[in-house]
């Protein structure tokens, strides 16, 4: 059975968890922050979390886990068939990843851990996120999810991803940035309502 490793804080711990749960994969969870402990270093070389246990041996970075639950779990696919549009999905999270996520990361300490950040940092940022949202709104769908009319990773990636940027938009410069996209606030709430999404949350809720 696969062990997943992580915390209900990490939101790709919650990415990968939820996936699982969707596409029915049998797992056990191993509760562990990151660290720079030998042991732990052995499993996951960067210290980060998640990481996943197989029976063949320890993957990390939530990409290639979701990648390695789609060709193990392929039955359950959430990939368009199309070539194209599967590779429009990989393009979605890396814009998600690279150009929202990212940048918001900078002032996850300001907004969540009480270490200020300096007026300069959080200009930095927002013209990053305005950019990238911007991008963002070019090449999503949101028909009603985010690749067109069907559900596929990018929905679970942007759901869990955008958690915290959004936390960082409303707490930083009183931005609503689920009004500002169209059809994001809409897809958000299509997610609400998964039995996989509920559970996640409902576990991440009970966590001390």
């Amino acid at each position: 059975m696969i062990k997943l490793h992580g915390m209900p804080l990490s939101n790709y711990y919650n990415v990968v968890k939820c996936v699982m749960l969707e596409k029915e994969v049998p797992f056990e969870e191993v509760v562990v922050k990151p660290s720079q402990e030998s042991e732990y270093l052995s499993k996951s070389p960067m210290g980060k979390v998640p990481c996943m246990e197989t029976a063949a041996g320890f993957l990390t970075e939530t990409s290639v886990m979701l990648e390695y639950l789609e060709d193990s779990n392929s039955e359950t696919s959430l990939y368009p068939t199309d070539s194209f549009h599967k590779a429009k999905c990989r393009e979605l999270m890396r814009y998600l990843e690279l150009y929202i996520e990212l940048p918001a990361r900078r002032l996850y300490g300001d907004v969540f851990f009480g270490s200020p950040a300096s007026d300069a940092e959080k200009d930095a940022v927002k013209k990053l996120l305005e950019k990238g949202f911007l991008a963002l709104r070019r090449i999503a769908k949101f028909d009603p999810y985010f690749a067109g009319g069907e559900l596929t990773y990018v929905d679970f990636y942007a759901f869990f991803g955008l958690s915290p940027v959004i936390g960082v938009c409303s707490k930083t410069w009183a931005w609503d940035i689920k009004s500002e996209v169209p059809g994001l606030k809409e897809q958000l709430e299509l997610m609400n309502q998964r039995n996989s999404v509920k559970q996640v949350k409902a576990d991440q809720a009970s966590k001390p």
